[in-house]
């Protein structure tokens, strides 16, 4: 992140910049955003109150897919650094904003990308499938962009011969390689989030809710998504909840999602899973660093701002392209 500009912001007062109480914050988003053509873009583990202001609420695939095709002038990305910049790569000649500059990912910090490079050296004839949660240097070692909606797809979509390097995630990739049979070269990342399920406490809980469906993110760890009744990503999980007629779930994921399953299916029960320290919970903290006030400020002040160099963005781009084009292929 760049910190020479935070400290900049934070001098001229605009992170954490205090709000009238006394104004309608949700108005005034709202006004701030037909008065500049801005659009927001939330991923699903925001906190509820910025998910039914976003104009878009979606998972990495779909917020990308939105990003490459809104006719706004400014996009809000209620998410995190590397989405904004995904957001950035796509839209370059927009202005791209994120609430909080701190919002960053621990699957992200997990690959550096001098790190990587090196990495990539020791494999030159594998192509490169990163997926989207890291940083746009790293989009721009790679060959392929992948989401947890179409990271077997796209797999399943180059030749069996072949050689694949997948990171930074290595629970997605074994997921991956698990469902296509392919040997692909894994990057030792994880998020700090779907690394925490506790594999005895959802025993437990499945035994407390005997009808309840165990549904989990691919970004969890084997021995997790082997008791999952489904596994997806948080659209695919939200569909399932949706179409399934079970009436309980326990969900395997960032706490966030479960707004909008509660929201889409008001008689069922969700039920987050549980981690296995009884200090930790569901939830991003980086995630969960955009508060409504800050998305105010964002739309006010037009800052923090997200740019990127133009090298970082065409080398960025072909790769994300890439994926767009393959999902649209199969429909995804």
């Amino acid at each position: 992140m760049n910190t020479t500009f935070e400290r900049d912001l934070e001098a001229k007062g605009y992170i954490d910049e205090p709000v009238d109480p006394t104004i309608d914050i949700v108005a005034e988003i709202q006004r701030l955003k037909k008065e500049k053509n801005a659009v927001i873009l939330a991923h699903y583990y925001q906190d509820a109150e910025i998910q039914d202001i976003a104009d878009y609420i979606g998972d990495s695939l779909g917020l990308s897919q939105q990003a490459a095709k809104t006719d706004a002038d400014m996009i809000v990305f209620a998410g995190v650094h590397f989405m904004a910049e995904t957001a950035k790569i796509l839209s370059p000649s927009k202005k791209v904003l994120l609430p909080d500059l701190k919002a960053g990912c621990s699957l992200s910090d997990s690959c550096p990308p001098h790190l990587f490079a090196k990495f990539k050296e020791q494999y030159p004839d594998h192509l490169v499938i990163t997926y989207v949660n890291c940083t746009a240097e790293l989009k721009a070692l790679s060959d392929i962009v992948c989401t947890s909606s179409n990271a077997v797809e796209i797999v399943q979509s180059l030749p069996a011969d072949q050689k694949i390097i997948f990171g930074p995630d290595k629970n997605l990739g074994d997921y991956v390689k698990k469902k296509t049979g392919r040997d692909l070269v894994l990057w030792n990342g994880a998020c700090m989030v779907h690394e925490i399920f506790s594999q005895d406490k959802i025993i437990d809980l499945r035994s407390q809710f005997p009808d309840a469906k165990f549904i989990a993110h691919p970004e969890c760890e084997d021995h997790i998504l082997a008791q999952a009744d489904y596994v997806g990503s948080t659209s695919g999980m939200l569909k399932y909840t949706i179409e399934n007629s079970a009436q309980q779930f326990i969900v395997a994921t960032e706490s966030g999602i479960l707004h909008q399953m509660q929201k889409a299916s008001p008689t069922k029960t969700f039920i987050p899973a549980p981690p296995n320290n009884v200090c930790a919970c569901n939830d991003c903290p980086h995630m969960k660093l955009n508060t409504l006030e800050k998305l105010y400020n964002c739309l006010y002040y037009e800052l923090p701002e997200v740019d990127l160099p133009t090298s970082v963005i065409e080398r960025a781009r072909k790769p994300i392209e890439r994926m767009l084009e393959i999902s649209e292929r199969f429909g995804l």
